[in-house]
């Protein structure tokens, strides 16, 4: 079972629907009236506008007409331009836009029972990590007749103008619409979790491996109910909607309907020089300006299938505005990709995606203050909340997307729409458990974009280990929410650091409370004992301080071993050593190939340091056959590290 759903303004569809039908009357929203406030355009506009129902505008109105996926939507004269790819991105998967829209069929205008219609409706939209529904009347504005915002070419169909108007309801007003991206457009419809492309910076044209990697991700995307949409970038006002000489729109944004890798027979492998085809299927919204290169609907391509291999290979369209590409061309031709995958169910148990609702606050107490700025601030960066992951695997890719709390709502107080945001990633200690307290001792693994969207986000394949993250505003001292969503195919288990330092407690006051904090960072093990010419050193390392460890990622088949694993200690007192062993793994017992042992006191030198491999013992034990490389950082402050 998911989570509860939000009621909107406390506004109960079947309540209120009921009510309407007893009375005999249409429904009219009390809280988004049909007057110039929803609208909030404070521009003038071309025209009186006039409120009308859908009955006013056509003989036979409908919701929905026939599929939801088959039909051209139209901008309008105002509004956002995002909002028709949007739509008809929302359309490509059921299971996406029957959940927007809820128990349409009921909702449906029922021309042979009137007196059950009562002019109200609903939509569900993700709004701020929460499934919310929002309740309109079916007062639409038009200027001389036409509707002003979207609209279908099916003059009877007006699922998308409804909802439009519930959706600028959600954000405040029409105008909130405004300036919307959209993979913000996308993620509230549907709470996929977006990730944008950039094809160039990709280089998918010129390495062939990145290439089929960037398809096989698009392919299981789809396949999970991703929404994917790409455009081509205009470099001027002038270009918007500018042909290409392939018949492509600069500027115009392409739904992905299908994406399909295709195994040819005998016969079309001789013919087309290729054992597999692949092959994405594309929509223009505005249902014109199709592909006219190498597979549009009059290429040669096609004159050499049957009608019998067609619909064996899948290759269909089913109306107009759709086309077909092979994966070069595709590549070739767009230069941005929205990637919007479908987060909101676990895959066979496995919880893909992690998500927290947080808060940048300001506090008199230096310790409590929760709003750092960026990282250019170094002596106040550390104070923004902190957060710890950990990757359990070698190559897998992380998303990690941060969302401030939409401020549209207050676009009539004069705030900005949005502050400046973005977040840094660091890999840490295999044991931290404490917030980050300065950052010489820090790898310094991603950082976002910082500017002032509603979203910002990050894409990486990352080493197995811990990761902090920490979002931020731009400027210092300024409060606000946020959501911080990641995304893997394997488990990273999201957690906030609360803490500064170990509590005092019953069992610190037995034992003793730790007066050293010690971080190891041990580089390289060199020059390691192999026992058998002819057999592979696999080594690891174990980094021991009294009964904690940390276990580093086995390195294959080298004697040269490459770590860079961090530990970190807080010990009592500096008479517990640490001891950083070396081992080799084997199929039935690992072979033990040395350690050092260190005191790791305040006064220790923090430079890279080198000492030979001994057998166990202590520091005067018999030395073995090979060298490490580490760091070691001692100190009595707790919260310097």
């Amino acid at each position: 079972m998911g989570p509860p759903l939000k009621i909107f303004k406390n506004q109960k569809y079947q309540e209120l629907k009921q009510e309407c039908i007893k009375d005999g009357r249409l429904f009219c929203d009390p809280t988004f009236l049909p007057e110039n406030d929803s609208l909030f355009f404070n521009r003038l506009l071309p025209g009186k506008v006039v409120w009308k129902r859908p009955q006013d505008i056509s003989d036979d109105p409908h919701l929905i007409v026939g599929n939801i996926s088959n039909h051209q939507l139209i901008q309008g004269r105002l509004g956002n331009k995002s909002m028709i790819p949007a739509f008809s991105c929302l359309a490509v998967q059921e299971s996406h836009w029957t959940k927007t829209i809820p128990n349409h069929k009921e909702q449906e205008w029922d021309l042979q029972k009137p007196e059950k219609y009562a002019g109200i409706f609903r939509f569900r939209f993700w709004h701020f990590g929460e499934w919310t529904e929002v309740v309109i009347d079916d007062l639409l504005p038009t200027i001389n007749g036409d509707l002003v915002f979207s609209f279908s070419t099916s003059m009877n169909e007006f699922w998308n103008a409804l909802m439009e108007k519930a959706y600028a309801k959600l954000l405040g007003c029409y105008e909130a619409l405004d300036g919307l991206t959209i993979t913000d457009i996308i993620m509230d419809f549907t709470g996929t979790l977006a990730e944008i492309v950039d094809m160039q910076k990709g280089r998918y044209t010129d390495l062939v491996e990145e290439k089929y990697k960037l398809f096989g991700e698009l392919y299981k995307t789809f396949t999970k109910g991703g929404l994917i949409c790409c455009s081509i970038e205009s470099p001027s006002q002038e270009e918007q909607e500018v042909e290409t000489d392939w018949g492509l729109l600069k500027g115009h944004t392409y739904t992905m309907t299908d994406i399909r890798k295709l195994r040819l027979g005998e016969r079309l492998v001789e013919v087309f020089s290729a054992e597999k085809l692949y092959m994405v299927r594309l929509r223009n919204p505005l249902g014109r300006q199709e592909w006219s290169g190498p597979w549009s609907e009059i290429s040669e391509e096609w004159q050499q299938l049957t009608v019998t291999d067609r619909k064996n290979l899948g290759l269909v369209m089913s109306d107009d505005g759709e086309f077909w590409m092979s994966l070069e061309d595709f590549c070739q031709n767009f230069q941005k990709l929205n990637v919007c995958r479908n987060v909101n169910n676990p895959v066979f148990g496995r919880k893909e995606l992690e998500s927290v609702v947080g808060c940048w606050t300001v506090d008199d107490d230096p310790l409590m203050n929760r709003s750092g700025g960026c990282y250019n601030n170094r002596d106040t960066f550390l104070q923004n909340p902190q957060y710890i992951f950990t990757v359990p695997e070698d190559g897998h890719k992380v998303i990690m997307s941060l969302q401030q709390k939409d401020l549209r709502t207050y676009r009539r107080m004069g705030r900005p729409d949005n502050y400046i945001i973005g977040f840094e990633l660091f890999k840490v200690e295999m044991n931290r458990r404490f917030r980050l307290h300065h950052l010489y001792i820090q790898e310094r693994a991603g950082t976002s974009t910082y500017i002032d969207t509603r979203t910002v986000f990050l894409s990486k394949y990352l080493k197995k280990g811990n990761y902090v993250l920490v979002p931020t505003m731009f400027q210092h001292g300024r409060t606000s929410e946020f959501l911080l969503r990641i995304f893997s195919e394997v488990p990273v288990q999201l957690r906030e650091l609360t803490l500064d330092m170990p509590k005092m407690s019953c069992w610190n006051l037995a034992r003793g409370y730790p007066k050293v904090v010690t971080q190891i960072t041990v580089h390289s093990a060199e020059g390691l004992e192999k026992k058998y010419a002819n057999e592979p050193v696999n080594p690891y390392l174990i980094i021991k301080c009294g009964k904690e460890e940390v276990r580093s990622p086995v390195q294959k088949n080298t004697v040269h071993a490459i770590f860079d694993t961090q530990a970190i200690f807080y010990r009592r007192t500096t008479d517990i050593p640490i001891i950083i062993q070396v081992w080799n793994s084997r199929k039935f017992c690992d072979q033990f190939l040395g350690q050092v042992t260190l005191d790791a006191d305040p006064s220790d030198c923090r430079d890279l340091k080198s000492l030979y491999l001994r057998h166990k013992g202590g520091p005067t034990a018999k030395v073995k056959q090979g060298h490490i490389s580490f760091k070691v950082i001692s100190s009595d402050d707790l919260t310097e590290l």
